[in-house]
């Protein structure tokens, strides 16, 4: 017997045992449950822990909590893996977008020996391979050594199309023009330096205003969004 079908014959004698699908739904419902909450907090923009800022965890954490929606972006992320892992016809795709994130969450523990999830996210990480293993039936096709299914026979064109793709391409064009409009809607930035932070307000009525937001982004390691708030309040230079 193949390697192949000896996967195929284990799949289907543990998807067809009882107990072994009310451990997938509890694994689903389970990892669901410890996004959640967890993905929620990112989304209201409060901090998941309050631990120390010199504590090791909770440096990264404290960062993590000032990169704006960034932040935003994971919890939604979280939350969105917890829903499809709650709806049956959607699990799949959840339990592959789930897998990326509790790995990172997983490393990042051990990394920096935190007890709040030193135990619990490996177990989640076994949990998330486990129901991968579990839709193997579905996921198999993404190995390399399994061959894809027949593919349903379609008309193909007898010769080559000479015809230029217009509307691709201007589309294509409109797309790239469209990403470099919106890097140019931020009007102030931090910049990699001291000096290029400053040189962005030379010319402007905002010289003393930009010279202190760069002082608190490059001197005094404030958030952004402080030194952005602060910088929106200043007023502009006296002619």
């Amino acid at each position: 017997m193949s390697f192949l079908a000896t996967l195929d014959r284990l799949h289907a004698q543990a998807t067809h045992n009882r107990w072994l699908r009310y451990f997938a739904t509890f694994c689903r419902v389970a990892l669901a449950a410890g996004f959640l909450p967890s993905g929620f907090v990112k989304i209201m923009g409060e901090r998941f822990t309050s631990l120390s800022d010199n504590q090791p965890m909770g440096h990264y954490l404290e960062a993590l909590s000032h990169t704006g929606y960034y932040y935003t972006y994971i919890g939604i992320a979280q939350m969105t893996a917890a829903v499809l892992l709650l709806i049956p016809g959607t699990a799949v795709l959840g339990a592959v977008l789930y897998f990326p994130i509790i790995l990172n969450i997983c490393i990042l523990s051990l990394a920096v020996r935190f007890e709040g999830s030193l135990l619990t996210s490996p177990l989640m990480v076994v949990a998330n391979v486990f129901l991968l293993c579990w839709y193997y039936d579905r996921l198999k096709y993404l190995l390399p050594f399994s061959p894809p299914p027949a593919a349903v026979a379609l008309a193909v064109p007898e010769r080559i199309s000479q015809k230029f793709p217009k509307a691709f391409f201007a589309g294509s064009v409109a797309l790239v023009a469209l990403v470099v409009l919106l890097t140019r809607l931020f009007d102030v930035m931090p910049r990699n330096t001291l000096a290029d932070c400053r040189s962005q307000f030379k010319g402007t009525r905002r010289t003393e205003a930009g010279a202190a937001f760069c002082d608190c982004i490059h001197q005094q390691g404030q958030p952004l969004d402080q030194a952005l708030d602060a910088y929106r309040k200043a007023p502009d230079d006296a002619r």
